[in-house]
C-alpha cells in the first residue's frame, strides 16, 4: 500500500519522528485526504480487476498532465495518484517532462515495492520536453534488460519528410511468472487537422515498418509486443480510422472491451490505447461473459469531483491568473472542471487490461495432445 505516514494526527507524530514528504499538511487537509482516499479505494476495488498472484498482471498506461511541470498539485493529490498507481503492476506514464520533483515525490509515497525507468527527454520544440516512464511492482514484475529507444533510420526515412517521430518510443522488456514481454510507450503527434492527421499517420507508418524490419531479422528481444500510451487518435474514416487499420494489417490487435471508450476527461476522444501480439501463450484475461478484462478508469467521480468546486476555492483563487471573477459560482465551476482538477490529476484517464502470465494448463495440455498424436 503506498505511504501514509503524512496523514498521521500530530499525536502520533509526537510519538515517533516518521518521515514526512509534506509536513505542512493542515488538519482539515489530511482529513478530506483521508476521506477521499477511502472513497477512491473503494471505486478502485469496484472498476479494476485485482491481482491474482502468480496468474495475472494489471497492466495500465497513463498520460499524465505536465507531470513534473505544472505546480498546482496539491499534496493530497500525489495521495491519489499513488493509490491509483498502486492498484496496477505496471504502469506505462507518458508526458513526464524534464522535472522529476513529481516523480520522486510518487516513487516516494508507492514504497519501496516499486521501481520505475524511463527514458531521456526529447529535445526541440517538438519534443515538447517530454519522456517515458514505467513504473513497476517489483514484487509482481521484474525488468528484464532491454530498455531502448526505437528510432528510424536513413533507408527507411528517404521518401518520408518525417525523419523521426515528434516523442522518441521507449521500448522495455519485462519478465512475469512464465511471461517475457516488451512494452512500446507511445506518444504520437497530437492534432485533429488534416495535416496533423496526416503526420500522425506516417508517424505510425513508419513504426511499424522498423518493427517488422525488427522481427523479420530475429533483432527483437521477444516477440511478445504491447504498444500503448496516448496515441492521440480521432474516430472517423475521414480522421484517423486509416491509421488504426495500419495496426491491425501488421498482426497487432486491440482489446475489443476498450474499443470505442472515452479516455480524455473531456469524454470525446479514445486517445489512450492498447494494441498487441496476440498467441496462445500470450493473452488477455477473459470474464465470465467471455469478454476481455480491461476498462477506463474515471478518477473524478471519487476525488475532486464535481460540486466540489467550493471545497477547493481558496487553491484556486490563490493560483489562478485569468480575468474572470471566481466568486461567481458559475466562473468557479467552470475553472474547477477545466483546466484546475485537470491539472491536479490529469486530462486522460488510466486504462488498462488483465494480462494472464500462468500457461501452465494450456502448456501440458499442448505437451500431452502431441504425445498421444504420436
Amino acid at each position: 500500500m503506498p505511504w501514509y505516514n503524512d496523514l498521521r494526527p500530530s499525536a502520533d507524530l509526537a510519538k515517533k519522528d516518521y518521515a514526512l514528504i509534506f509536513p505542512d499538511m493542515t488538519t482539515e487537509e489530511k482529513k478530506r485526504c483521508i476521506n477521499n482516499l477511502l472513497l477512491l479505494r473503494q471505486g478502485l476495488a469496484k472498476d479494476i480487476q485485482q491481482k491474482k498472484s502468480d496468474k495475472n498482471l494489471i497492466v495500465a498506461t497513463w498520460n499524465i498532465k505536465e507531470f513534473g511541470q505544472t505546480t498546482q498539485r496539491l499534496p493530497e493529490t500525489y495521495f491519489y495518484l499513488a493509490e491509483i498507481i498502486n492498484c496496477f503492476d505496471l504502469v506505462a506514464l507518458q508526458e513526464v517532462k524534464s522535472g522529476l520533483d513529481d516523480l520522486n515525490i510518487l516513487m516516494r509515497l508507492l514504497g519501496n515495492n516499486w521501481d520505475y525507468i524511463m527514458n531521456d527527454i526529447t529535445e526541440g520544440k517538438d519534443g515538447n520536453s517530454e519522456r517515458s516512464a514505467y513504473l513497476f511492482n517489483n514484487k509482481r514484475i521484474e525488468f528484464a534488460g532491454l530498455a531502448g529507444e526505437i528510432v528510424l533510420w536513413d533507408e527507411l526515412t528517404k521518401n518520408s519528410e518525417v525523419k523521426q517521430l515528434k516523442r522518441t518510443p521507449y521500448i522495455t522488456g519485462f519478465r512475469s511468472g512464465w511471461k517475457i514481454f516488451s512494452v512500446i510507450n507511445l506518444h504520437l503527434h497530437p492534432g485533429e487537422n488534416n495535416e496533423d492527421i496526416k503526420h500522425r499517420k506516417k508517424e505510425v507508418e513508419l513504426l511499424l515498418q522498423a518493427i517488422m524490419e525488427k522481427i523479420s531479422h530475429n533483432r527483437f528481444w521477444n516477440s511478445n509486443l504491447i504498444l500503448v500510451g496516448d496515441f492521440n487518435l480521432y474516430t472517423g474514416a475521414d480522421k484517423d480510422d486509416p491509421t488504426i487499420q495500419l495496426f491491425y494489417n501488421d498482426g497487432f490487435k486491440e482489446i475489443e472491451s476498450l474499443v470505442g471508450l472515452d479516455t480524455n476527461v473531456s469524454e470525446t476522444e479514445a486517445y489512450d490505447r492498447i494494441f498487441l501480439t496476440d498467441n496462445d501463450y500470450f493473452k488477455v484475461g477473459i470474464d465470465s461473459n467471455s469478454k476481455k478484462v480491461a476498462g477506463v478508469f474515471n478518477p473524478f467521480k471519487y476525488v475532486f469531483t464535481d460540486g466540489q468546486e467550493k471545497t477547493y476555492k481558496k487553491f484556486m483563487k490563490k493560483q489562478y491568473g485569468g480575468s474572470k471573477n471566481l466568486d461567481i459560482d458559475s466562473n468557479l465551476t467552470s475553472y474547477y472542471k477545466h483546466p484546475w482538477r485537470k491539472n491536479q490529476l490529469s486530462d486522460h484517464f488510466p486504462i488498462w487490461f488483465e494480462l494472464l502470465i500462468d500457461s501452465s494448463d494450456k502448456f501440458l495440455s499442448d505437451k500431452l495432445n502431441e504425445y498421444n498424436s504420436n
